[in-house]
């Protein structure tokens, strides 16, 4: 039963993490935001680390490892959206852009991993990119329209956003499954505070304003959605084909625009109620037809 709602508890803390970014990021400039995060992280794995029991200490080429895995997965990534929404593009565009991230990786993982996709997968992705598009089509019409925000340089930060989740996902699986998860995710995080930290020392004036709102978005932030959901994200890509797991960042903009109307009153029409309806049955699909196989008695972990 854990493992059947693991994906789901993962969507619901991953999504959480947009509206926690929406409540801190007047307060401090990205880079700064994401490297106060880091460290609060680190505060609390590297402890964990050396009182975790069973855990065999990583060689070098293990750590270069969860470096790389670590700067795409989270600085490439999170520092492209914080950055792109900083400088004025529309959090509908961005998110919109980041929705294509299961149809690169689904693409990839057959080229670079071996894992077969069949016809249900598609459809299911097909499904959840027109879900998508519904959700977020009336923010995005409206972001179109004279937006300043969308230039040559908020787009180059959405692309680099879009390619360091899908390159990271997948390198992850490739390179990074065999670690242990604590002594991994800690050399991942400072792996990327060495490069969003430099960000910040190079680019920003790192004043932030210590609100109330700030402080409980940093702490949900670090230790919720970085420990908490980023740590499920390891393990299920570490059990999982990475094609199936990549499908369910299409909830992601359905349970971010369901938690926004719960907490901020943002109104959902009909055409949105129906795009979530499309996302939910498309990530439905998509991950049972990877349990179906990754749990047959014949298939490989491997192969989807």
């Amino acid at each position: 039963m854990l493992t059947r709602i693991a994906p789901y508890v993962f969507v619901i803390l991953w999504s959480s993490g947009f509206i926690g970014s929406k409540l801190g990021a007047p307060d401090a400039e990205p880079f700064t935001f994401l490297s106060v995060r880091f460290l609060l992280v680190l505060a609390v794995l590297v402890p964990l680390s050396f009182l975790a029991t069973g855990q065999r200490t990583l060689t070098w080429s293990e750590r270069g490892h969860a470096i790389v895995a670590g700067t795409l997965l989270h600085g490439a990534y999170l520092g492209g959206v914080f950055w792109a929404i900083r400088h004025g593009m529309p959090a509908g565009v961005i998110a919109l852009i980041v929705s294509l991230q299961p149809i690169v990786t689904s693409m990839l993982a057959g080229l670079l991993l071996g894992e077969t996709l069949t016809r249900q997968h598609w459809t299911g992705l097909g499904l959840g990119l027109v879900g998508v598009v519904l959700i977020l089509g009336p923010k995005l019409g409206a972001a179109l329209t004279g937006s300043d925000g969308i230039n040559a340089a908020t787009m180059t930060a959405a692309v680099i956003a879009l390619g360091g989740i899908t390159a990271g996902t997948l390198y992850q699986k490739r390179f990074v499954t065999g670690l242990p998860i604590v002594a991994g995710t800690v050399w991942q995080f400072i792996g990327v505070l060495v490069v969003i930290g430099g960000a910040a020392l190079l680019f920003e004036t790192r004043a932030i304003q210590w609100t109330p709102r700030f402080i409980f978005a940093l702490g949900w932030l670090s230790f919720v959605v970085s420990i908490g959901a980023i740590s499920m994200l390891m393990v299920l890509i570490r059990d999982n084909a990475v094609a199936g797991i990549s499908g369910l960042f299409y909830m992601t903009p359905a349970v971010t625009a369901v938690m926004a109307y719960l907490l901020f009153g943002e109104t959902m029409d009909a055409v949105q109620l129906a795009g979530l309806v499309l996302v939910s049955v498309a990530v439905l699909l998509i991950v049972k037809v990877h349990t179906k196989t990754i749990e047959g008695p014949h298939q490989g972990r491997r192969s989807a």
